[in-house]
């Protein structure tokens, strides 16, 4: 199945034939550095004659493992992330994400079928320099250290995890259109998107949204697959295409029959506490379970008034330290094989 490439496709700075970029890719796997040998290889997949590709999903809620996603889906999403952001033929776009995983497999795919003029950077906490963008996707940590030269890019798409509330206030402050994506590897990156300081995620186009019994999203896009995606996010549905998100149902505390949601208490206590933490639960014999507040730091007071704007139900029963937290390769935060530290 060979890949059709738009004659406007740019890959630093050179155009490219289907055997140009074939060789390129070669090269790069062959002879480049870490991050370009990850690049080649999956230009190599890509180039093939393979319907399908394989794609390692990062593990953050479960164990890692192979999927296989088809070419035209991943065409598809990419076609859709053009609408919704408006790219056209010759956008310059930053690869500063590991092609190891589905977002910087995805940002090629966009380039190579949008026509965008592509740079590609070993995936460091700092990536812009001084040139500007019309396009970038980054993780959190990324954004918060660019923040100072975000005014060079048009519009910023920012997954991986969630952004956090100080990170949302900052970035409120700049020129730069930031947004947040939902999505995983299965979905094929991103299936909604908000624009930083909204509440709810809006779908992309042709894509269909409703919930199961449990109130978990499901997913419903033809284009990027032929079964409906149930995930195990609780949501809150709006409309036809909003949503908010609510938290992992395999998070949720049954704190004495109220159902609590970590990641609300989460978006609450990130206006006070600097370092990184997460909301747990310990069994409890009166309540059920227990609401914990985990914090990767040196033990340290923290006072009441952090805890004022939580319910009776939210605030934490015990405060817990760890010198450092279990992360994935693309490093979130791994609750449960951190929780198993504590245990």
């Amino acid at each position: 199945m060979n890949q059709i490439i738009h004659p406007d496709f740019k890959l630093n700075g050179k155009s490219f034939t289907y055997i140009e970029l074939l060789a390129e890719a070669l090269y790069l796997k062959e002879n480049g550095q870490l991050f370009e040998k990850a690049i080649g290889n999956f230009l190599l997949d890509w180039m093939n004659n393979e319907s399908f590709i394989m794609v390692q999903t990062s593990g953050s809620t479960g164990i890692p493992k192979q999927i296989v996603l088809q070419k035209s889906a991943m065409i598809a999403s990419a076609k859709a992330t053009g609408l919704f952001f408006n790219l056209q033929p010759k956008n310059t776009a930053l690869l500063c994400l590991s092609a190891n995983y589905i977002a910087g497999k995805m940002m090629l795919v966009r380039a190579i079928t949008l026509g965008l003029h592509l740079d590609t950077i070993d995936p460091t906490s700092e990536p812009i320099s001084t040139k500007k963008y019309n396009f970038i996707a980054m993780v959190p940590m990324q954004v918060q250290k660019s923040l100072s030269k975000l005014h060079l890019v048009d519009n910023v798409l920012i997954g991986g995890t969630k952004v956090s509330y100080t990170l949302s206030e900052r970035l409120l402050k700049t020129n730069c259109n930031a947004f947040e994506s939902y999505g995983m590897t299965e979905t094929i990156s991103h299936i909604a998107i908000k624009k930083i300081g909204e509440l709810a995620f809006t779908v992309l186009p042709n894509v269909s949204i409703s919930v199961d019994e449990r109130s978990c999203l499901v997913i419903e896009a033809l284009e990027l697959s032929l079964e409906k995606i149930t995930t195990n996010d609780i949501v809150e549905i709006l409309n036809a295409t909003q949503f908010i998100l609510k938290g992992r149902i395999d998070n949720v505390i049954n704190s004495g029959g109220i159902k609590i949601f970590p990641e609300e208490i989460e978006e609450i206590l990130a206006k006070y506490i600097s370092v990184p933490f997460f909301i747990a639960s310990k069994p409890d014999e009166v309540l059920g379970e227990k609401v914990i507040l985990v914090l990767e730091a040196t033990p340290f007071s923290i006072d009441n008034s952090v805890f004022s704007e939580l319910s009776k139900y939210q605030i934490p029963k015990e405060i817990l330290f760890l010198e450092s937290f279990e992360r994935t390769e693309t490093q979130k935060i791994n609750r449960k094989k951190t929780l198993e530290k504590l245990a």
